[in-house]
């Protein structure tokens, strides 16, 4: 007997192409960084951490897909340092767990998954955890983070950000 976060997997890969479109054109018409009520993959946000109780903050991101490089050069320079190499060593998941630590300074990112990219864009899902809400202080598996406030996304300290650094 298969668990139902099997078949919310399974749900969430064979979603049919129309209401994908639907979906993601609301998204590109919202903003940039939205918080959101609950998870849109259950299953996903579970396993890396996520419980519905309070303390508990989930926000969708939207990132510009392409290439993140330097601004094009104006002032001059020889032609062999007038190149524009590609800045970000980073994954995109990583960039969008940083722009969310910024918007919300009070909040920790505990993690983070890949929902959908359309032709322009890229979406992931941010789980944020508030290190003053007191049913966090009392759990014993997430209490580690009311003691640190350390801003794990901005230091590379998150699962996607370790990850970008192996070699």
């Amino acid at each position: 007997m298969k668990s139902v976060y099997f078949h919310l997997r399974e749900a969430f890969k064979q979603k049919a192409r129309a209401e994908w479109q639907a979906l993601l054109i609301n998204w590109r018409k919202s903003n940039a960084i939205v918080r959101t009520q609950k998870p849109f993959r259950l299953d996903r946000a579970r396993a890396l951490g996520y419980k519905a109780k309070t303390g508990f903050v989930i926000a969708r991101v939207r990132l510009l897909r392409g290439g993140r490089q330097k601004p094009k050069i104006r002032a001059g320079r020889r032609s062999k340092r007038m190149t524009r190499r590609k800045v970000l060593k980073m994954s995109y998941q990583t960039v969008a767990e940083q722009r969310v630590q910024r918007k919300y300074p009070n909040l920790e990112v505990l993690n983070s998954y890949y929902l959908a990219k359309d032709g322009r864009n890229y979406y992931f899902e941010v789980i944020l955890v508030d290190p003053n809400a007191p049913e966090i202080q009392s759990d014993k598996r997430l209490n580690w983070v009311c003691y640190k406030n350390s801003k794990r996304a901005l230091r590379g300290l998150t699962s996607s950000a370790r990850k970008s650094r192996e070699f």
